[in-house]
């Protein structure tokens, strides 16, 4: 029922973002919130998909109650199948692992919206809503929105799995987050109010956000810039103005996706980097910790030089390997924020050294 009602409140807000009523517009939230919480929980789960989506299809679209249960029966399918397929590449919902992000993308997306909005759309067609000869048109904008409403959403929905096991911030971190969350908001609000193009410049604020806080700050500050871009575009404001609906689209599509993959993309490689970066430590550490056991074994008799070399040598490999991976303790994976993958549904988290 919570799931229900969720999908339907995603739902009335992506309509009234959307410049074209009675459509998915240029983002549609719900089936990147019902795909994060199949994810989150269990697939048993999508009778909420199902109720939601048909009193969206049925009270905000005024669609009849046929055409809305075939319309949310294609649109449940396609998120239980983004859900298996993701199954069954072993995806984990922490997002540190590139191979995550890609399967996020190719299979949750792509692949699980593709059922989606060919049902929609088909089934829209045959009842006589939306003319044979646009069906592509309407096919295209359909498959476009909800991928990123996945592509979008679901990072942030997924977000939900830290909170239980986060630990209190320091302060100084805390007003590091909200400086990029109010850079990104005011960025936003003079772009999308500004007749010249300068949408370009939320782009070193989401690079800020995914180098010093990864997915969790990353996520939520491109789900921020998306929905004021729609809303730039659904009022006509400032670069908009004045635009034609398929310009405003291919804009703003654009926009969101290049905005998201470079965002979450430099998130998820700096994850990767800081876990490398405390794997070579580890080793560094296990080396030298070895070589002074055996220094102690042997005595000061045996070979003491090449005990004194092996030890200065492990030294100087960890100093370079400082030097070349810096990175600030503040941005370090922490497992118990739960910066660290584990796999769905549970499993025990793993720690910077483990993958």
């Amino acid at each position: 029922m919570g799931l229900g009602i969720s999908f339907f409140i995603f739902g009335y807000v992506g309509n009234l973002l959307s410049p074209i009523q009675g459509s998915v517009g240029l983002l549609w939230p719900p089936t990147g919130l019902a795909l994060g919480v199949l994810l989150l929980f269990s697939s048993n789960l999508w009778p909420g998909i199902l109720l939601g989506g048909f009193f969206v299809n049925l009270l905000i679209w005024g669609r009849p109650p046929l055409v809305s249960l075939a319309v949310v029966t294609g649109a449940t399918v396609g998120v239980l199948c983004g859900y298996v397929l993701l199954r069954r590449v072993g995806f984990r919902i922490q997002l540190d692992r590139m191979r995550d992000l890609i399967a996020l993308v190719a299979l949750g997306a792509v692949a699980g919206m593709t059922i989606t909005s060919t049902v929609r759309v088909g089934t829209l067609t045959l009842a006589g809503l939306v003319p044979a000869d646009r069906f592509w048109t309407a096919w295209w904008l359909d498959e476009l929105s909800s991928i990123m409403g996945v592509i979008i959403v679901t990072p942030v929905v997924l977000l939900a799995s830290r909170i239980r096991r986060l630990r209190p911030p320091r302060p100084r971190r805390v007003v590091e987050a909200a400086a990029v969350l109010g850079a990104a908001f005011v960025v936003m609000s003079i772009a999308t109010h500004a007749r010249s193009e300068l949408l370009f410049l939320i782009f070193p604020v989401l690079i800020w956000a995914a180098l010093r806080f990864q997915v969790k700050l990353a996520a939520p500050c491109v789900l921020l810039v998306s929905l004021l871009t729609v809303y730039g575009a659904a009022v006509g404001s400032g670069p908009f103005e004045g635009q034609g609906l398929s310009s405003k689209v291919d804009t703003v599509l654009a926009f969101e996706l290049a905005t998201a993959l470079t965002s979450l993309v430099l998130a998820v490689t700096t994850v990767e980097r800081i876990r490398a970066h405390g794997e070579v430590e580890r080793t560094a550490d296990e080396l030298a910790s070895v070589v002074a056991q055996l220094s102690r074994s042997l005595g000061r008799r045996l070979v003491p030089p090449v005990i004194e070399e092996a030890t200065d040598r492990i030294s100087g490999e960890r100093r370079v390997v400082r030097e070349r991976i810096r990175t600030p303790r503040d941005s370090r994976v922490d497992p118990d924020t739960s910066d660290l993958a584990h796999p769905l549904h549970g499993d025990t988290p793993v720690t910077p050294e483990d993958d």
